[in-house]
Parts: structure tokens; sequence; C-alpha cells
């Protein structure tokens, strides 16, 4: 674009310079130095100085460009006063010690894997007061949202995998014994706001069986939580996640509806914009105000404002308006998945849209070119960042969403009919559900038929700069010079292909060249000769021994925890072994995901028969993916290329129930060697089960049972004289390990290093 176009751009557009600005320094801010904002501000200015110099421009030019090169460093020091206010907390003193408040659910409770149950809480009485904290607890949470709830546990940092809750302004992670209601709700405009989402939500389960019911609260209110694990995977897989979450969709419809019934009923235009208008408002904290539905509301919102002002609705200036306010009340919107989805697929939607489906309207009716318009823009705007955050593509997601398209509105609208009727008294919606059920079905079964095709979920995985690239070219493409000018220079070559025939070979050649380009990752090569790494997952058990092309993994850490993160960070893509040493959700609560996620040959299983529901869920992934699985028992040896484990506890013994005893007693204790290396490996067990075996000296020692007390430790030390001490354990935690006593004892080792304090740790001894 020419300097001359430049200048017209800001002359026809003013304040998007000046918001595009200050959006700019909202994402500058907290990511870089404040100096380099005022440079950039600076560099602005010599820009329309030389502008105004060479007499290309005036004021008209100059004040607006102005107002930004000031605007972009105010509002980048505002994104960091606002991150610092936010960050703000008093509960880094409580850390480790016992709880016992109250507080509001902000969101429902979500249910996580292993039976345990989340939901995000504003403390009311107690440390913290005023903050936001994560509560976890094993077993439901009985509470809605606006509910107060009473929590007893123990205060814990927020574990650095919970990078969503830090976002949503957790400070804390308070790890629960019980969750108990009050009976108590939160008051204001808020509590009303629960009461309208309450009765919507019991008005969309009437007549329905209880998998629709939970669809329709998804696709009306986005609430996906009440969606079953299989339901929600075939959305995953089938790319029709969106259609659950409150975004765009549900607001334009929701505005066409409120807008079309007016008209019916003859409201005259400015009260019938009016209510619009507050009925999108009112609608955003009734979906959640999650980012996807605040980009939506303020958007929806700054049209209607402009429709009733007679002014010109900017689509452009409303998607910088969205950006900034959400920017500004949460500078780390933006590293959300749905943020960067939401806005990369608005975008895409007003820069491509329109003139793809100017260019299908001449091969099929209007309304089809729209919808696949619509559909081809989006898929493939976001196709990278669904690969970047979830590692997976999926080929049906256009087709998928082209069927289900037909059945969105008429769940949207019945469901909010239903929702009003439901205000009134939840019998009243039945008849509405019962006509809903139709499109709800259809739509669950789009979802479910799309997902069990072949390579509908298929595994890929980019890096950051490939994704950043596709949108490089993706805003290149938004400019319609760079268009023309694409078409003019491709005309040639897609007119040469088409009569030699070769078009269909050529696309398909540049399909399969972007595969291999944007493909996963090479993974990392393991360090030369042997390597032994104690994980950092948090307060648990996750050892990684490696040579060459060899993998054994010991425990797999707590569930939720993050196991596969740290596997992925050093290259492990398949492991020979992973050992369970004993069923403890902190030592086999990531089995599980590691034996989905990686080639496992066997698991040498340490439970003894004791069963949980974390051993009962990785069996079951061990099963469906016919992995060996051996029970351990001392006297074994496992080899993994040079590397050997050999098993020195539990001893054989005849099959008996070991329910109600300590699991740590019959935790797996085993050897590691490779070449003159040795290491022992005692898990959970500590000096009552150890001084009973054959030990000698090793070159390494993980620590038992993450450092507790043990009075007999000395004894051990003395027979077993380590160089190095391993002691895996999570910072902060409620059970005071590693124990003073154990770390004096330790003192005796040459080098003693923590997984709390040192965070992940390799060491490459010589074979």
């Amino acid at each position: 674009m020419t300097p001359r176009r430049w200048v017209a751009a800001l002359i026809a557009h003013p304040r998007h310079v000046v918001l595009a600005a200050a959006v700019a320094g909202l994402l500058l801010g907290p990511r870089v130095p404040q100096a380099a904002c005022w440079v950039a501000g600076v560099l602005l200015v010599v820009a329309v100085a030389g502008t105004v110099s060479a007499g290309l421009a005036g004021a008209r030019v100059a004040i607006p460009v102005a107002l930004a090169a000031a605007v972009l460093p105010l509002a980048a020091w505002a994104a960091q006063e606002r991150l610092v206010a936010l960050d703000r907390s008093a509960l880094g003193p409580w850390i480790g010690h016992a709880a016992d408040s109250t507080g509001v659910i902000l969101q429902p409770p979500r249910s996580r894997s292993y039976g345990r149950t989340v939901a995000l809480v504003a403390v009311r009485a107690g440390p913290g007061s005023g903050e936001r904290v994560l509560v976890a607890v094993k077993g439901p949470i009985r509470a809605r949202v606006g509910e107060e709830v009473r929590v007893r546990g123990g205060w814990r940092a927020l574990p650095e995998f919970e990078q969503a809750m830090r976002r949503a302004g957790a400070h804390a992670l308070l790890a629960a014994d019980a969750v108990t209601p009050t009976g108590r709700r939160r008051g204001g405009l808020l509590s009303a706001v629960d009461g309208v989402r309450v009765r919507a939500e019991r008005a969309l389960a009437q007549g329905l069986p209880p998998p629709l019911a939970a669809l329709a609260r998804g696709m009306v209110l986005g609430q996906d939580e009440g969606l079953s694990e299989e339901m929600t995977d075939d959305f995953r897989a089938s790319g029709l996640a969106h259609l659950v979450a409150a975004s765009g969709a549900n607001v334009a419809l929701l505005a066409a509806l409120a807008l079309a019934l007016g008209a019916a009923l003859g409201v005259p235009r400015t009260p019938r914009l009016v209510s619009a208008l507050v009925l999108v408002a009112a609608y955003v904290p009734l979906a959640g105000g999650g980012p996807s539905i605040q980009r939506a509301g303020i958007m929806g919102v700054a049209t209607l404002v402009a429709v009733l002002a007679s002014q010109p609705a900017s689509r452009w200036y409303a998607l910088l308006l969205a950006a900034g306010l959400t920017l500004g009340l949460n500078p780390r919107a933006v590293e959300d998945p749905g943020w960067q989805l939401s806005f990369t697929a608005v975008l895409a939607l007003l820069a491509l849209a329109p003139p793809l489906r100017d260019a299908l309207e001449r091969r099929m009716p209007r309304v089809a070119a729209e919808a696949l318009a619509v559909c081809l823009v989006a898929s493939v705007a976001t196709t990278p960042l669904i690969a970047l955050h979830f590692g997976r593509l999926s080929w049906v997601t256009i087709p998928a969403n082209l069927l289900a398209v037909p059945a969105v509105a008429p769940v949207m609208w019945l469901g909010t009919a239903a929702g009003a009727l439901g205000q009134l008294s939840p019998a009243l919606a039945a008849p509405v559900t019962t006509v809903a059920a139709w499109p709800l079905a259809f739509v669950a079964w789009v979802a479910e038929t799309a997902a069990n095709l072949p390579g509908a979920n298929a595994e890929a995985e980019i890096g950051a700069p490939v994704a950043v690239a596709w949108a490089a070219a993706l805003v290149a493409l938004a400019i319609p010079r760079t268009r023309a000018r694409l078409a003019k220079l491709s005309r040639p070559v897609w007119t040469g292909l088409a009569r030699r025939r070769l078009l269909a070979p050529a696309f398909a050649a540049a399909l399969a060249s972007a595969a291999v380009l944007a493909g996963p990752p090479s993974p990392a090569a393991p360090p030369p000769g042997l390597s032994v790494s104690a994980l950092d997952v948090g307060q648990g058990d996750a050892t990684l021994i490696r040579h060459g092309p060899h993998a054994v993994l010991v425990d797999a850490g707590p569930p939720d925890g993050p196991i596969l993160d740290r596997l992925d960070e050093l290259g492990v893509r398949r492991l020979d072994v992973l050992v369970v040493t004993h069923a403890q959700a902190d030592h086999d609560g990531g089995a599980a995901a590691v034996l989905s996620e990686l080639g496992v040959g066997m698991v040498l299983d340490g439970r003894d028969g004791i069963r949980t529901p974390d051993g009962d869920r990785f069996a079951a992934v061990a099963a469906a993916r016919h992995v060996r699985m051996v029970p351990a028992a001392a006297g074994q040896r496992i080899r993994a290329g040079p590397i050997r484990l050999d098993i020195l506890w539990p001893r054989p013994e005849p099959a008996r129930d070991h329910a109600g005893e300590d699991p740590n007693q019959r935790a797996v204790v085993a050897e590691v060697r490779d070449g003159a290396f040795s290491m022992l490996m005692p898990a959970d067990a500590e000096s009552e089960v150890l001084r009973a075996l054959p030990l000698g000296p090793v070159d390494v020692l993980k620590v038992s049972h993450h450092g507790s007390a043990d009075p007999g430790l000395p004894e051990v030390l003395a027979r077993l004289r380590p160089q190095v001490a391993l002691i895996e354990v999570g910072e902060h935690n409620t059970y005071g390990h590693p124990a003073p006593d154990t770390l004096a004892a330790l003192e005796a080792v040459p080098r003693v290093y923590r997984t709390d304090r040192d965070g992940t740790v390799t060491i490459q001894p010589p074979t």
C-alpha cells in the first residue's frame, strides 16, 4: 500500500488507529520492556512527522497518529499495573497451612479425571478474603454458581499446569477434605442472574433425556460441563465443540430473535433495538462470561449502539473495542486458547468470508455460499491454533459443521423460548423442549457419526513459529490489494495446470507438503549414554531413566499432573517399561494419561491387588491399548536395552486382599543398573522395609516417600553410601515434606537435589 493510501485510510478511520494502538499496548505491556513501548510511540511520531513534511498529510493525520503514539505506551503501562493488581495476594504466608474458609462458587464445578472435582471460588471469610482460589476435592461439589460453600483442607501453591485458572484470577489451590454448602447465596444483580440461569437450566431439562438436556444447556447457555465424556470427545473430534461454548453465533441468533419478535409485535425501532441490547448484555454473564462470549457481547452491544445512533456499524471497530476491553480487564486473556480462537475466527470471517462468498455465489445459491464460506474460513483460520494448543486436526470439521448448521438456529431459538417460559414455570417449557429434541438429536448424531469416521481426530503438532506464519499469511490475505495481486499472479499457473489436468495432483502435493512442514516436530534427541531425570510433577513421584532410544518411567505423578508436559519437554514419545510402584494417587495418578498418549511396551504393576479409581482407570487404558501388564514381585529382572531393573520388594506371597493395609509398605523397591552405574528406587517404602533387604552401595538414591520423617534413614544411608540423593516433592506441600530430620540425615550425601526447589533434575552418570 502506497503512503497516500495509508494516509487516506488514516483520514477515513482515525479512531480505529487510536484504538488499535491501545490494543497493541495492552498486548505488549506485559511482554516487552516499557522502554520498547515508548520507542514504538516515538517511531510513530517520527513517521507522521515525515509524512507531514513530505506534504502527504496534515493535521487530520497528525492528530490521530500523535494520539496513538501516546496511547500505546500508556496502555502498556496500564496492562502492567493491571497485572500487578490481579496478582496481589495475601495468601503467600498461608501456603502449607490448614484452611477453613467460606466462599462463593464462580464457575460451574467441573469433574476432572480420577473422581476429582474443581471449582473457582471467591473467598468470603478466612485468609485471602476477596481473592479467587481453585478448590479441588475428591468427589462431587454439590453447589451451583453463586452459592456459598465452606471449604476445609489445606492451602497449596497453584500448580504450574493450572494456567487456565491462573488466567481466571486464582491465586492458590485449596486442596479440600470437604466442601459443604452453607445454604447462603451471593447478593446483588449477580444473584438475580443466578436465579434466571437456574430456572433456565430446569426449563431446558423438561421432557428431554439427560444427554440431550445437557446438550441443550451447552448450546443455549454455554454449559458444557454436563456433557458425558463420550459426547464431549465426539464434539471435539468432529470439530463441533464450538457449538457447546457460548460465542458470537449465540449472540447474533439471540439479537436476531429479539429484533424479529419486536418487529412482528409492532414494537417501534428504538425500543426494539434497546431491548435487543439489554438482552445481549444480560446474556453475557448468564452464559458464564468467558472470553468468547465477552468478545461477542461487546461486539454485539457496539453494533446495536451504532445502529441506535444512526451511525454505520463498523465491525472492525467493534472487534478492536472487544479486544481492548477484554485485555483491559485481564491482559492475560490473550494467552487463553478460547480468546485466540474466537478473535482469529472473527478476524478471518470479516476479512475473507465476504470475497469467498461472492466467488461461491456464482456456482451455488447465496445461503449455501454463505454457509460454506463461513465454515471454510473459520476452519482454515483456526486450524493452526487447534494443532498448536490441542495437538489434533480433523478433516471432518467442515462437512460436520455444514451438516449441523441448519439445526443450530432452531436449537438456540427454541432453547431461548424454553428458558423464558421457565422463568414462570418449568412445566410451560415442556412443549418447546419436546420440539427442540429433534434438532438436538440431529446435532448429537452428526457429532457422533463424524467423530467415528477414520482419521477424524488425527494427532498433529506444530510449533508456535508455524502458527505465527499462518497468522501472518491470513493478515496478508485480509488486504484486498494483496488478494488481487495473488490472484493475478496465480491465474496463469492454475490455468496451465487445469489444461494439463494436473490441478488435482498439484493440490494433493501442496497438501502433502503443508502436512510435512507443519507436522509434528522431531522429538528431541535423548542425551548420549545414560540419563536419570527426577521429573517435577508436583507432590508425587515420576522418574525417567533413558539410555539411547530406551526409556523406563517409574511412576507417573498425581492425577491431572504435568507428567505429559515433562515427558514432552524431554522428547519422550515411547517407553519400554512403565513401572507403577503402588496404589496411591501421587504415584499412579498420571499412569492412564501416559498410557493414552505414549507407546508403552509393558507395565510392571505394583498395586498388589489393591483397587483404586486411579488404578482401575490406567488398567482399563492398558487393556484397551493391549499393553502387557506384569505383577511386580521380588526376584524379577526387567531389561530395556542396557538398562536393568532388579526388583527387591515386595516378596511373592499367596494372593490375598490387601485392602486396608498401608500400600507404602508393599511399594515396589527396585535397583537400577546400567554398566557400572547403580541407583536405588524405593518409592514410598521407608527404612522399616529397606533394612530387611540386601542393600549395598549405590551411586544415586531416590529418597523414600518424598523425604518424609524416617528415623531409620541414617542406618540405610550408611549401607548405601550414595553420592547423589533425589527428593521428588511438591512445592509448598501440606505434609511438611521433606522433613527437617530427613534433610539433616542427607547432609552426609555430597549432592542433594529437590524437585520443589530445583525443578526437573537430570543427571548423566558415566556407565
